[in-house]
């Protein structure tokens, strides 16, 4: 019995990698190299969730340690941004962050520009007024 324990305490420490590390930068890379866009969209919005997710618990790390159970909440709420059956992170950004962003932007920001490279006006309007990349 205590070699099971083990074993369930040691696949339960891995868990967290495996789904919100090593998984998500696989299907990433997969996701580069495929033409959709639909995984892009998911692997960029899982990117941002993640990272926000990561500095708000650095941030909310004293009280956090008072909830025995956060380390598991954490994971299955990493595991329904990053499964492909339910597409959380993608689902996300376009519930909630693409609304915020429409509202104080308007939609006409959010569509794609007409120029060659096929730049989002939003990333134009966001990275000079001009709506030109600068040369670094």
């Amino acid at each position: 019995m205590n070699r099971l324990w083990t074993l369930f305490t040691f696949l339960h420490s891995m868990a967290g990698p495996g789904v919100m590390l090593l998984y998500p930068l696989y299907a990433s890379v997969v996701a580069i190299e495929s033409t959709s866009k639909l995984d892009d969209e998911q692997w960029l919005a899982y990117w941002i969730l993640y990272s926000f997710l990561t500095l708000a618990e650095m941030v909310l790390l004293p009280a956090l340690e008072w909830i025995p159970i956060w380390y598991d909440m954490k994971l299955a709420f990493v595991a329904w941004l990053v499964l492909p059956q339910f597409r959380g992170a993608a689902f996300i950004y376009e519930k909630f962050v693409r609304e915020k962003l429409i509202k104080k932007y308007g939609p006409s920001h959010l569509q794609r520009s007409s120029n060659a490279k096929g730049k989002n006006k939003f990333v134009d309007s966001v990275t000079n007024n001009k709506g030109e990349q600068e040369a670094y």
